[in-house]
């Protein structure tokens, strides 16, 4: 059986070879190395066929000791993996139940300021300056959405679409192309690229006039390309 100094002393014989190469190491370094090699060296090593009833149960205590150190540094590891899992949690509790603490605080100033306009309301000569007052609140709304990423959607003038508008009814317009959003009845909302509210909005369609026109003027180009064929019937015969 090969003894704890042997194998210990092999290594360290590569290490010199290896060395021998290199730059000499520090003294401090030399002498603990020395040190650490003399430890090594008075330790015996222990054969359990060999030892005696003494031995082996100063050695079976001395196990004993190391698993129950280890098995107190497992439970020690557990028991911080799990107050830290709850931290995390309750952390995770605490952001979720005041995610919204910044946008609130945003709209403290809108109520502020719709709170000064109900007060200068009751004066009826500054009528001007209440509905100028009122403007001036919903711009602040309206900014302090768009910092969070709430936009309005377009629609008024533009092309009717079912992703974005909510058709409530059509209307007859000479002048829009059909299919035009004449009208917003209700605003639309986006919080970033997600629709939270589709527009209501009012649609232009062909007039009756527009109708009337259209089948009047396809019925005189058919006229017109029957009247062509005939004669070109009629110059062939």
């Amino acid at each position: 059986m090969v003894s704890r100094k042997k194998r210990t002393a092999e290594p360290q014989n590569n290490v010199d070879e290896n060395q021998e190469d290199q730059q000499e190491i520090s003294p401090e370094l030399e002498s603990q190395a020395q040190a650490e090699e003399a430890e090594i060296e008075q330790e015996e090593p222990f054969d359990p066929e060999t030892a005696d009833g003494e031995a082996l149960l100063a050695k079976y205590r001395e196990l004993e000791a190391e698993l129950s150190e280890a098995q107190e540094r497992v439970l020690r590891t557990a028991a911080d993996a799990e107050n830290f899992k709850k931290r995390l949690q309750r952390e995770k509790e605490e952001q979720t139940r005041y995610a919204n603490e910044s946008f609130i605080r945003e709209l403290l100033t809108v109520i502020d300021n719709l709170e000064r306009a109900l007060e200068h309301s009751g004066s009826e000569s500054d009528q001007e300056g209440l509905v100028e007052g009122l403007n001036m609140t919903l711009k602040s709304f309206l900014d302090t959405l768009t910092r969070f990423g709430c936009t309005q959607v377009e629609a008024e003038g533009k092309p009717f679409d079912p992703n974005f508008h909510e058709a409530v009814s059509q209307e007859e317009s000479a002048d829009h192309e059909p299919n035009t959003v004449l009208n917003e009845l209700q605003k639309g909302y986006m919080l970033k690229e997600r629709l939270l509210r589709p527009a209501m909005v009012l649609v232009s369609k062909r007039s009756s006039k527009q109708d009337t026109d259209s089948r009047e003027q396809t019925t005189a180009e058919n006229a017109e390309s029957n009247s062509g064929e005939v004669k070109i019937k009629v110059k062939k015969g």
